[in-house]
């Protein structure tokens, strides 16, 4: 349930020998579970469903308006137990229709994803694609990754834009024409891939050495027990969840409202151009740059169950999408000025967050020998011991954008959640879900990658942390 485009670790130049975990329980989700962890992780699995099936209603039944929705739900003659029931009754089902809709899209995602070879690195300069490695895994393993996404999204969209102008095969609303019966299929995947990746890690794991068993059916059930389960030599689910159906379909989705907008008022407003523009940035960034996501949190640490296979089937294209949903009921013109500042707000925080990810990636391409700002970069020299008793150093980048925060890539993250908010003006709080959500799972990845941090590197951590005091926000945080 994440963003695309999310950096590891917070700086600092990986060592490139091949060695195993710095602590045996350090790499990927926690061996032992706590009480706290166990209620939140059962509290999720509860209710992360119902806040997608809220958001989704409130604009389906009440114009996107939460109030209307809590007021309608909570008052009234009736009890709220017949208020949820009415609500229900009155939300559009699970249909066949919807069924042949999302299967026809998985096939066709799984068939572009598979049986397509990576054409497109060969004539884009710049552009990493084709076999590549993936990060060593805590077991050793290297695995092989075909990094075809950017070429599988180019398809997909020129097959939508062909059927928009040429064949018609079906309406360019489609997706909004079914959006809560999608809702309803996007689930049921979402659980049937989380389930199957739980019995498969019991039966038939891929690699047994990079399992993780906490003891506690739930917590593995939803933070996953394979780091990498796999089907075959190519089919990673991990790679093409979090990268195919759901991300591909964003910039779909948004397609979609802008149409259901032309169809509703006979035009599309600048906020709805807006958010499609800015959403696609990240979208096109995020394929542009698969190769390096295989070094990311996602691949390098996460292990695939629940939290993964369920967020990118249903959390991300329902959520992530909510400012377009929200502008087809609620059209919002900006002035010139506010349009503008949107603009640049949002591209603004895509510089930062691309140039920061460059500075680090061109450090450590280097090892340190390279100018940054026109200068010679600053660094903390750390050491740290893998589990053969091996030490290795690193290098821990204090310059640039670096040295403002020790997480800035996702400052400039944060600044693009706001301007696609923003772009919804300021009368109903549901577009900003978004942003509340993203700052609340990037200071939490904060945290996390620092005390992977910190027991890695020891002292060498801390000298890092006082050369560079602030997290997200100089000054601030």
């Amino acid at each position: 349930m994440m963003k695309p485009d999310v950096q590891p670790q917070s700086s600092g130049v990986v060592s490139e020998e091949p060695a195993k975990s710095v602590e045996h329980g350090s790499w990927g989700r926690a061996w032992k579970v706590d009480l706290f962890s166990l209620v939140a992780v059962i509290l999720l699995l509860c209710f992360a469903p119902f806040i997608v099936f809220f958001f989704v209603v409130t604009c389906d039944q009440y114009q996107c308006s939460i109030s209307h929705c809590l007021i309608d739900v909570f008052s009234g003659d009736s009890d709220v137990f017949s208020n949820l029931l009415s609500l229900w009754a009155r939300t559009p089902s699970f249909s066949w229709t919807a069924a042949q809709i999302y299967s026809i899209w998985v096939i066709l995602q799984v068939v572009l994803y598979m049986c397509f070879p990576d054409v497109t690195h060969k004539f884009l300069p710049g552009y990493v694609g084709g076999v590549q490695d993936g990060a060593r895994t805590p077991a050793g393993l290297v695995n092989k990754y075909q990094i075809n996404g950017l070429q599988s999204w180019i398809i997909t969209h020129v097959l939508w834009v062909a059927n928009a102008h040429y064949f018609h095969w079906f309406s360019p609303t489609i997706i909004i024409d079914n959006w809560i019966p999608l809702l309803w299929c996007t689930n049921i995947l979402g659980y049937c891939v989380s389930t199957f990746v739980f019995i498969k890690a019991h039966l038939f794991p891929t690699n047994p050495e990079d399992c993780k068993f906490s003891g506690n059916i739930f917590y593995d059930y939803m933070m996953g027990i394979e780091f990498n389960p796999r089907i075959g030599q190519w089919f990673d689910f991990k790679l093409f969840f979090n990268g195919r159906p759901g991300i591909i379909a964003w910039t779909l989705i948004n397609l979609s409202y802008a149409s259901k907008q032309m169809e509703l008022y006979g035009y599309v407003t600048n906020s709805m151009i807006l958010v499609n523009v800015l959403q696609a940035v990240y979208v096109l960034d995020f394929f542009w740059n698969e190769a390096w996501y295989l070094k990311t949190i996602d691949i390098c640490h996460d292990h695939f169950g629940w939290y993964l296979g369920w967020g990118d089937c249903v959390w991300l294209p329902f959520l992530y999408t909510l400012q377009g949903l929200y502008l087809v009921y609620n059209p919002i013109q900006l002035t010139i000025p506010q349009a503008t500042g949107v603009l640049i707000l949002g591209l603004a925080g895509y510089y930062i967050f691309r140039a920061t990810n460059h500075q680090k990636d061109f450090f450590r391409r280097n090892e340190g020998n390279c100018l940054i700002w026109g200068q010679k970069p600053t660094f903390i020299e750390c050491q740290y011991h893998s589990s053969d008793g091996k030490t290795h150093k690193s290098k821990l980048l204090t310059s640039g954008f670096w040295g403002l925060a020790r997480h800035f890539n996702y400052t400039g993250d944060l600044m693009g959640c706001l301007a696609y908010c923003a772009a919804c003006g300021g009368t109903h709080l549901l577009p900003y879900f978004y942003l509340v959500y993203m700052t609340i799972l990037l200071v939490h990845r904060c945290v996390r990658d620092e005390h992977r941090c910190s027991c890695k590197y020891g002292d060498d951590w801390k000298r890092y942390t006082d050369a560079v005091p602030n997290r997200l926000i100089p000054g601030i945080f």
